[in-house]
């Protein structure tokens, strides 16, 4: 099995190339509908991969994964408790999540580009700070 950092540092490459691929903000108002629902699906991998290795680290400090209905946000509030993350980090964090949320049951067909542009301009510099 991988130790710990190889785990993180190989989701933190795919976060990177995730990244690489997301389109610039001024070009959301161009795209289609099915390239507007694969940058949502970008920005979801985007967040899937920051809670895998916040996963990965509050189960490395022996502190049980969160469990039930609301576990992705309680395992950001652990995230910030257990220093994992700091606050600025957490904040931005829960505008990913509450997009994650949105993606994950809604249809494509209600993605709006001017909803989808704050996070992608986000995601690059939260990365840089997680």
């Amino acid at each position: 099995m991988a130790k710990l950092h190889e785990r993180i540092e190989a989701e933190m490459e795919n976060i990177q190339e995730v990244i690489k691929r997301i389109p610039s903000a001024a070009k959301l108002s161009s795209l289609n509908e099915l390239e507007l629902a694969g940058v949502a699906t970008l920005l979801h991998n985007y967040y899937n991969g920051i809670e895998n290795v916040v996963k990965q680290i509050v189960a490395s400090k022996t502190v049980n994964i969160p469990q039930g209905q609301n576990w992705h946000r309680n395992l950001l509030d652990l995230a910030l408790k257990h220093n994992v993350i700091n606050k600025t980090v957490w904040a931005s964090l829960k505008q990913f999540l509450a997009f994650r949320h949105f993606f994950s049951h809604a249809y494509a067909f209600y993605l709006e580009p001017e909803r989808m542009r704050p996070l992608v301009q986000l995601a690059p510099k939260v990365f840089a700070g997680f």
